[in-house]
Protein backbone atom coordinates (compact mmCIF):
# COMPACT_ATOMS: atom_id res chain seq x y z
CA UNK A 1 0.00 0.00 0.00
CA UNK A 2 1.39 3.40 -1.01
CA UNK A 3 1.22 6.11 1.66
CA UNK A 4 -0.76 9.13 0.55
CA UNK A 5 0.69 12.58 0.99
CA UNK A 6 -1.23 15.48 2.54
CA UNK A 7 -3.55 16.97 -0.01
CA UNK A 8 -3.90 13.73 -2.01
CA UNK A 9 -7.26 12.00 -2.42
CA UNK A 10 -7.78 9.68 0.56
CA UNK A 11 -10.52 7.56 -1.02
CA UNK A 12 -13.01 8.62 1.66
CA UNK A 13 -15.94 10.46 0.10
CA UNK A 14 -17.51 11.74 3.33
CA UNK A 15 -16.22 15.33 3.72
CA UNK A 16 -16.50 15.05 7.51
CA UNK A 17 -13.70 12.45 7.53
CA UNK A 18 -11.91 13.23 4.28
CA UNK A 19 -8.71 14.22 6.05
CA UNK A 20 -8.70 11.32 8.51
CA UNK A 21 -6.00 9.32 6.68
CA UNK A 22 -3.85 12.23 5.54
CA UNK A 23 -3.75 14.48 8.60
CA UNK A 24 -0.44 14.10 10.42
CA UNK A 25 -0.57 13.97 14.20
CA UNK A 26 2.19 15.52 16.28
CA UNK A 27 1.84 12.49 18.57
CA UNK A 28 3.63 9.41 17.23
CA UNK A 29 3.58 7.15 20.32
CA UNK A 30 0.18 7.80 21.92
CA UNK A 31 0.51 4.88 24.34
CA UNK A 32 3.11 6.88 26.29
CA UNK A 33 0.43 9.49 26.99
CA UNK A 34 -2.29 7.03 28.01
CA UNK A 35 -3.20 7.34 31.70
CA UNK A 36 -3.40 3.56 32.22
CA UNK A 37 -0.16 2.75 30.38
CA UNK A 38 2.55 1.07 32.48
CA UNK A 39 5.85 2.29 30.98
CA UNK A 40 9.32 0.83 31.22
CA UNK A 41 10.84 1.17 34.68
CA UNK A 42 13.22 3.91 33.55
CA UNK A 43 10.20 6.12 32.82
CA UNK A 44 8.84 5.86 36.38
CA UNK A 45 10.10 9.04 38.00
CA UNK A 46 10.13 10.27 41.60
CA UNK A 47 8.94 7.04 43.20
CA UNK A 48 12.19 5.28 44.12
CA UNK A 49 11.30 4.96 47.82
CA UNK A 50 7.79 3.74 47.04
CA UNK A 51 9.14 1.20 44.54
CA UNK A 52 11.52 -0.16 47.18
CA UNK A 53 8.72 -0.33 49.76
CA UNK A 54 6.37 -2.26 47.48
CA UNK A 55 9.20 -4.53 46.34
CA UNK A 56 10.05 -5.45 49.94
CA UNK A 57 6.46 -6.65 50.47
CA UNK A 58 6.17 -8.77 47.31
CA UNK A 59 9.77 -10.04 47.25
CA UNK A 60 8.96 -13.32 49.10
CA UNK A 61 7.21 -14.68 45.98
CA UNK A 62 10.62 -14.91 44.29
CA UNK A 63 11.57 -17.54 46.91
CA UNK A 64 8.08 -19.10 46.70
CA UNK A 65 7.27 -17.75 50.17
CA UNK A 66 4.01 -15.93 51.07
CA UNK A 67 4.09 -12.22 50.13
CA UNK A 68 2.51 -9.53 52.28
CA UNK A 69 -1.01 -8.24 51.69
CA UNK A 70 -1.20 -4.48 52.24
CA UNK A 71 -3.00 -1.21 51.49
CA UNK A 72 -1.62 1.70 49.47
CA UNK A 73 -3.18 5.13 50.04
CA UNK A 74 -2.74 8.31 48.06
CA UNK A 75 -4.53 10.93 46.04
CA UNK A 76 -5.33 10.41 42.38
CA UNK A 77 -2.28 10.53 40.13
CA UNK A 78 0.39 9.76 42.74
CA UNK A 79 1.64 6.60 41.04
CA UNK A 80 -0.08 3.96 43.18
CA UNK A 81 -1.36 1.79 40.34
CA UNK A 82 1.68 2.43 38.16
CA UNK A 83 4.20 1.40 40.82
CA UNK A 84 2.15 -1.61 41.93
CA UNK A 85 1.86 -3.02 38.41
CA UNK A 86 5.46 -2.27 37.51
CA UNK A 87 6.93 -3.84 40.65
CA UNK A 88 4.63 -6.86 40.36
CA UNK A 89 5.80 -7.41 36.79
CA UNK A 90 9.45 -7.18 37.81
CA UNK A 91 8.85 -9.63 40.67
CA UNK A 92 7.16 -12.02 38.25
CA UNK A 93 10.18 -11.97 35.92
CA UNK A 94 12.65 -12.39 38.78
CA UNK A 95 10.62 -15.30 40.17
CA UNK A 96 10.59 -17.02 36.78
CA UNK A 97 14.39 -16.86 36.77
CA UNK A 98 14.26 -18.69 40.10
CA UNK A 99 11.87 -21.34 38.80
CA UNK A 100 8.77 -19.89 40.53
CA UNK A 101 5.63 -19.29 38.44
CA UNK A 102 3.89 -16.11 39.63
CA UNK A 103 0.53 -14.90 38.34
CA UNK A 104 -0.43 -11.23 38.28
CA UNK A 105 -3.87 -9.69 37.87
CA UNK A 106 -5.01 -6.07 38.07
CA UNK A 107 -8.69 -5.35 38.73
CA UNK A 108 -10.31 -1.90 38.84
CA UNK A 109 -13.02 -2.23 41.49
CA UNK A 110 -14.81 0.86 40.24
CA UNK A 111 -15.62 -1.23 37.15
CA UNK A 112 -16.12 -4.52 39.04
CA UNK A 113 -17.79 -3.24 42.18
CA UNK A 114 -19.55 -6.31 43.56
CA UNK A 115 -17.91 -9.35 45.12
CA UNK A 116 -19.15 -11.59 42.31
CA UNK A 117 -17.92 -9.23 39.59
CA UNK A 118 -14.53 -8.81 41.24
CA UNK A 119 -14.07 -12.55 41.78
CA UNK A 120 -15.01 -13.23 38.16
CA UNK A 121 -12.54 -10.58 36.94
CA UNK A 122 -9.71 -11.93 39.11
CA UNK A 123 -10.26 -15.49 37.96
CA UNK A 124 -10.54 -14.59 34.28
CA UNK A 125 -7.48 -12.36 34.53
CA UNK A 126 -5.37 -15.19 35.94
CA UNK A 127 -6.76 -18.07 33.92
CA UNK A 128 -5.20 -19.47 30.75
CA UNK A 129 -7.76 -21.89 29.33
CA UNK A 130 -5.13 -23.68 27.21
CA UNK A 131 -3.09 -24.43 30.34
CA UNK A 132 -5.85 -24.97 32.91
CA UNK A 133 -8.19 -26.93 30.68
CA UNK A 134 -11.23 -24.80 31.54
CA UNK A 135 -12.63 -21.39 30.72
CA UNK A 136 -14.43 -19.04 33.13
CA UNK A 137 -17.70 -17.45 31.96
CA UNK A 138 -17.80 -13.68 32.21
CA UNK A 139 -21.28 -13.70 33.77
CA UNK A 140 -23.97 -16.12 34.81
CA UNK A 141 -22.43 -17.97 37.75
CA UNK A 142 -22.92 -17.59 41.48
CA UNK A 143 -20.31 -16.02 43.70
CA UNK A 144 -19.41 -19.45 45.12
CA UNK A 145 -18.83 -20.88 41.65
CA UNK A 146 -16.52 -18.01 40.71
CA UNK A 147 -14.50 -18.62 43.88
CA UNK A 148 -14.24 -22.32 42.98
CA UNK A 149 -12.90 -21.39 39.55
CA UNK A 150 -10.46 -18.93 41.13
CA UNK A 151 -9.07 -21.50 43.59
CA UNK A 152 -8.73 -24.06 40.79
CA UNK A 153 -6.96 -21.51 38.58
CA UNK A 154 -4.48 -20.57 41.27
CA UNK A 155 -3.58 -24.13 42.24
CA UNK A 156 -3.48 -25.40 38.65
CA UNK A 157 -1.35 -22.65 37.13
CA UNK A 158 0.72 -20.87 39.78
CA UNK A 159 3.09 -21.21 42.69
CA UNK A 160 2.20 -17.69 43.83
CA UNK A 161 0.03 -14.76 42.77
CA UNK A 162 -0.05 -10.98 43.24
CA UNK A 163 -3.60 -9.61 43.03
CA UNK A 164 -3.89 -5.83 42.65
CA UNK A 165 -7.29 -4.40 43.57
CA UNK A 166 -7.43 -0.74 42.56
CA UNK A 167 -10.15 1.60 43.89
CA UNK A 168 -10.81 -1.02 46.57
CA UNK A 169 -13.09 1.41 48.42
CA UNK A 170 -15.55 1.13 45.52
CA UNK A 171 -16.03 -2.58 46.20
CA UNK A 172 -19.41 -3.24 47.81
CA UNK A 173 -19.19 -5.50 50.87
CA UNK A 174 -21.35 -8.57 50.87
CA UNK A 175 -24.45 -8.87 52.96
CA UNK A 176 -22.70 -10.23 56.07
CA UNK A 177 -20.27 -7.31 56.02
CA UNK A 178 -17.19 -9.49 55.84
CA UNK A 179 -15.45 -7.47 53.11
CA UNK A 180 -15.72 -10.69 51.12
CA UNK A 181 -12.96 -10.48 48.50
CA UNK A 182 -10.28 -9.29 50.90
CA UNK A 183 -11.30 -11.85 53.50
CA UNK A 184 -11.38 -14.72 51.03
CA UNK A 185 -8.11 -13.88 49.29
CA UNK A 186 -6.02 -13.13 52.35
CA UNK A 187 -7.20 -16.26 54.20
CA UNK A 188 -7.56 -18.71 51.32
CA UNK A 189 -4.35 -20.63 52.00
CA UNK A 190 -4.80 -20.58 55.77
CA UNK A 191 -8.29 -22.04 55.37
CA UNK A 192 -7.05 -24.81 53.09
CA UNK A 193 -8.76 -23.61 49.90
CA UNK A 194 -5.50 -23.29 47.97
CA UNK A 195 -1.82 -24.15 48.23
CA UNK A 196 -0.75 -21.12 46.21
CA UNK A 197 0.88 -18.18 48.03
CA UNK A 198 -1.27 -15.08 47.46
CA UNK A 199 -0.51 -11.43 48.16
CA UNK A 200 -3.14 -8.70 47.79
CA UNK A 201 -2.27 -5.09 46.99
CA UNK A 202 -5.34 -3.00 47.88
CA UNK A 203 -5.25 0.57 46.51
CA UNK A 204 -7.47 3.38 47.80
CA UNK A 205 -7.81 7.13 47.46
CA UNK A 206 -9.53 7.23 50.87
CA UNK A 207 -7.12 7.50 53.77
CA UNK A 208 -9.77 6.22 56.20
CA UNK A 209 -10.64 3.13 54.17
CA UNK A 210 -9.08 0.74 56.68
CA UNK A 211 -11.54 1.91 59.34
CA UNK A 212 -14.41 0.48 57.30
CA UNK A 213 -12.98 -3.05 57.47
CA UNK A 214 -13.92 -5.58 60.10
CA UNK A 215 -11.33 -6.83 62.57
CA UNK A 216 -10.73 -10.16 60.82
CA UNK A 217 -9.79 -8.43 57.56
CA UNK A 218 -7.60 -5.93 59.40
CA UNK A 219 -5.84 -8.85 61.06
CA UNK A 220 -5.22 -10.50 57.69
CA UNK A 221 -3.77 -7.29 56.29
CA UNK A 222 -1.68 -6.65 59.40
CA UNK A 223 -0.33 -3.14 59.84
CA UNK A 224 1.16 -2.93 56.36
CA UNK A 225 0.21 0.42 54.82
CA UNK A 226 1.96 2.73 52.38
CA UNK A 227 1.09 6.35 51.62
CA UNK A 228 2.05 7.93 48.28
CA UNK A 229 2.50 11.71 48.43
CA UNK A 230 1.66 14.03 45.51
CA UNK A 231 4.43 14.77 43.01
CA UNK A 232 6.18 18.12 43.15
CA UNK A 233 6.82 20.33 40.14
CA UNK A 234 10.31 18.98 39.44
CA UNK A 235 9.10 15.39 39.53
CA UNK A 236 6.19 16.16 37.21
CA UNK A 237 8.55 17.88 34.80
CA UNK A 238 10.88 14.86 34.82
CA UNK A 239 7.93 12.49 34.25
CA UNK A 240 6.89 14.36 31.14
CA UNK A 241 10.44 14.81 29.86
CA UNK A 242 10.78 11.03 30.02
CA UNK A 243 7.86 10.80 27.57
CA UNK A 244 8.79 13.48 25.04
CA UNK A 245 9.40 10.75 22.46
CA UNK A 246 5.63 10.37 22.36
CA UNK A 247 5.79 13.43 20.05
CA UNK A 248 7.47 14.02 16.73
CA UNK A 249 10.98 15.37 17.11
CA UNK A 250 10.87 19.12 17.64
CA UNK A 251 7.08 19.17 18.05
CA UNK A 252 7.11 20.54 21.61
CA UNK A 253 7.85 24.19 22.26
CA UNK A 254 10.43 24.55 25.04
CA UNK A 255 7.88 26.21 27.35
CA UNK A 256 5.24 23.45 27.12
CA UNK A 257 6.58 20.91 29.61
CA UNK A 258 7.59 23.45 32.31
CA UNK A 259 4.18 25.11 32.07
CA UNK A 260 2.28 21.82 32.17
CA UNK A 261 4.27 20.65 35.19
CA UNK A 262 3.72 23.94 37.01
CA UNK A 263 -0.04 23.80 36.42
CA UNK A 264 -0.36 20.24 37.69
CA UNK A 265 1.89 20.83 40.71
CA UNK A 266 0.08 24.00 41.72
CA UNK A 267 -3.36 22.45 41.68
CA UNK A 268 -3.04 18.75 42.45
CA UNK A 269 0.45 17.26 42.11
CA UNK A 270 -1.34 14.76 39.89
CA UNK A 271 0.82 13.01 37.27
CA UNK A 272 -2.25 11.64 35.48
CA UNK A 273 -3.56 15.15 35.10
CA UNK A 274 -0.19 16.43 33.84
CA UNK A 275 -0.02 13.67 31.22
CA UNK A 276 -3.64 14.27 30.25
CA UNK A 277 -2.96 18.00 29.72
CA UNK A 278 0.08 17.18 27.58
CA UNK A 279 -1.90 14.69 25.51
CA UNK A 280 -4.81 17.09 25.06
CA UNK A 281 -2.45 19.89 24.03
CA UNK A 282 -0.93 17.62 21.39
CA UNK A 283 -4.37 16.64 20.11
CA UNK A 284 -5.52 20.26 19.90
CA UNK A 285 -2.38 21.30 18.04
CA UNK A 286 -2.65 18.35 15.64
CA UNK A 287 -6.32 19.00 14.82
CA UNK A 288 -5.50 22.63 14.05
CA UNK A 289 -2.66 21.61 11.74
CA UNK A 290 -0.05 23.38 13.89
CA UNK A 291 3.61 22.57 13.41
CA UNK A 292 4.35 22.62 17.14
CA UNK A 293 2.57 22.37 20.50
CA UNK A 294 2.56 25.83 22.10
CA UNK A 295 1.63 27.35 25.47
CA UNK A 296 -1.75 28.39 24.09
CA UNK A 297 -2.53 24.75 23.39
CA UNK A 298 -1.62 23.93 27.00
CA UNK A 299 -3.98 26.61 28.32
CA UNK A 300 -6.88 25.15 26.37
CA UNK A 301 -5.90 21.58 27.23
CA UNK A 302 -5.92 22.45 30.95
CA UNK A 303 -9.61 23.33 30.80
CA UNK A 304 -10.41 20.05 29.08
CA UNK A 305 -8.29 18.09 31.57
CA UNK A 306 -10.04 19.72 34.52
CA UNK A 307 -13.39 18.58 33.16
CA UNK A 308 -12.01 15.07 32.54
CA UNK A 309 -10.59 14.86 36.06
CA UNK A 310 -13.81 16.04 37.70
CA UNK A 311 -15.83 13.57 35.61
CA UNK A 312 -13.47 10.74 36.62
CA UNK A 313 -13.65 11.58 40.32
CA UNK A 314 -17.41 12.06 40.38
CA UNK A 315 -18.02 8.78 38.57
CA UNK A 316 -16.79 6.85 41.59
CA UNK A 317 -18.62 8.82 44.27
CA UNK A 318 -21.64 7.47 46.15
CA UNK A 319 -24.93 9.36 45.66
CA UNK A 320 -24.81 11.28 48.95
CA UNK A 321 -21.33 12.64 48.21
CA UNK A 322 -22.79 14.02 44.99
CA UNK A 323 -25.71 15.52 46.95
CA UNK A 324 -23.19 17.29 49.20
CA UNK A 325 -21.44 18.71 46.14
CA UNK A 326 -24.75 19.91 44.75
CA UNK A 327 -25.46 21.54 48.12
CA UNK A 328 -22.13 23.40 48.01
CA UNK A 329 -22.73 24.40 44.40
CA UNK A 330 -26.18 25.73 45.32
CA UNK A 331 -24.72 27.76 48.17
CA UNK A 332 -21.93 29.02 45.94
CA UNK A 333 -24.35 30.46 43.37
CA UNK A 334 -26.69 32.28 45.73
CA UNK A 335 -24.88 35.60 45.58
CA UNK A 336 -22.55 35.01 42.64
CA UNK A 337 -19.33 34.98 44.68
CA UNK A 338 -17.06 32.12 45.71
CA UNK A 339 -17.34 31.63 49.44
CA UNK A 340 -16.53 29.24 52.26
CA UNK A 341 -19.41 27.64 54.15
CA UNK A 342 -19.66 26.15 57.61
CA UNK A 343 -20.55 22.49 57.98
CA UNK A 344 -23.96 23.33 59.44
CA UNK A 345 -24.83 25.49 56.40
CA UNK A 346 -23.67 22.76 54.03
CA UNK A 347 -25.76 20.22 55.93
CA UNK A 348 -28.91 22.33 55.70
CA UNK A 349 -28.41 22.75 51.93
CA UNK A 350 -27.68 19.01 51.65
CA UNK A 351 -30.99 18.19 53.37
CA UNK A 352 -32.78 20.30 50.75
CA UNK A 353 -31.02 18.43 47.94
CA UNK A 354 -32.00 15.09 49.51
CA UNK A 355 -35.62 16.24 49.67
CA UNK A 356 -35.51 17.18 45.99
CA UNK A 357 -33.91 13.82 45.11
CA UNK A 358 -36.43 11.90 47.21
CA UNK A 359 -33.73 10.44 49.46
CA UNK A 360 -33.45 10.30 53.25
CA UNK A 361 -30.51 12.44 54.45
CA UNK A 362 -27.58 10.93 56.30
CA UNK A 363 -26.72 12.10 59.80
CA UNK A 364 -24.49 15.12 60.38
CA UNK A 365 -21.52 13.03 61.52
CA UNK A 366 -21.62 10.92 58.36
CA UNK A 367 -21.82 14.05 56.21
CA UNK A 368 -18.74 15.36 58.02
CA UNK A 369 -16.93 12.14 57.06
CA UNK A 370 -17.97 12.53 53.42
CA UNK A 371 -16.80 16.16 53.42
CA UNK A 372 -13.39 14.99 54.67
CA UNK A 373 -13.22 12.45 51.84
CA UNK A 374 -14.15 15.09 49.26
CA UNK A 375 -11.41 17.33 50.65
CA UNK A 376 -8.89 14.49 50.52
CA UNK A 377 -9.76 13.98 46.84
CA UNK A 378 -9.35 17.77 46.34
CA UNK A 379 -12.85 18.14 44.96
CA UNK A 380 -13.48 20.50 47.87
CA UNK A 381 -11.25 22.32 50.33
CA UNK A 382 -11.84 22.25 54.09
CA UNK A 383 -10.17 24.56 56.59
CA UNK A 384 -10.64 24.37 60.34
CA UNK A 385 -10.66 27.77 61.99
CA UNK A 386 -11.34 29.42 65.31
CA UNK A 387 -14.56 31.33 65.72
CA UNK A 388 -13.24 33.82 68.22
CA UNK A 389 -13.75 34.02 71.97
CA UNK A 390 -16.72 32.02 73.14
CA UNK A 391 -17.52 30.65 69.68
CA UNK A 392 -15.18 27.65 69.49
CA UNK A 393 -13.73 26.26 66.29
CA UNK A 394 -15.49 25.22 63.10
CA UNK A 395 -14.69 24.00 59.59
CA UNK A 396 -15.23 25.95 56.39
CA UNK A 397 -15.77 24.22 53.05
CA UNK A 398 -15.45 25.46 49.48
CA UNK A 399 -15.58 23.94 46.00
CA UNK A 400 -12.35 23.54 44.04
CA UNK A 401 -14.27 23.78 40.77
CA UNK A 402 -16.91 26.18 39.54
CA UNK A 403 -20.53 25.47 40.55
CA UNK A 404 -21.42 25.29 36.86
CA UNK A 405 -18.90 22.47 36.32
CA UNK A 406 -20.28 20.57 39.30
CA UNK A 407 -23.87 20.93 38.11
CA UNK A 408 -22.89 19.75 34.62
CA UNK A 409 -20.89 16.72 35.76
CA UNK A 410 -23.14 15.55 38.61
CA UNK A 411 -26.29 15.73 36.53
CA UNK A 412 -24.86 13.78 33.57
Amino acid sequence: MVDEQPGEQSGIDDPLFAGATTRKSLIVRPELLEVGHVPDQNRIIGRDAEIEAVASKVEPVIRNDPPSSFIIYGKTGTGKSLVSQSVAGRAQRAAAQNGVNVGIVYVDCSQHSTETQATSAIGRGLNDADESGFSIPRVGLSRAHYYDYLWDTLDTLYDAAIIILDEIDQLVNNEDNEAGVLMQLTRAKESGKIQTNVGVVAISNKINYRKSLNERVKSSLGDDELVFSPYDGNQLRAIMEARTDAFREGALDSAVIPKTAALAAREHGDARRAIRILRNAGDIASKEGAERVLEDHVDRAQKRAEADRLRELLAGLPPHSKYILLALANLDTQDGTREEFRTTAVYEAYESVCETEGSDPLGLDRVRDLLRELSFLEITESDKTGGGRGRGSFTLHTLMNSPEAVFEMVEQ
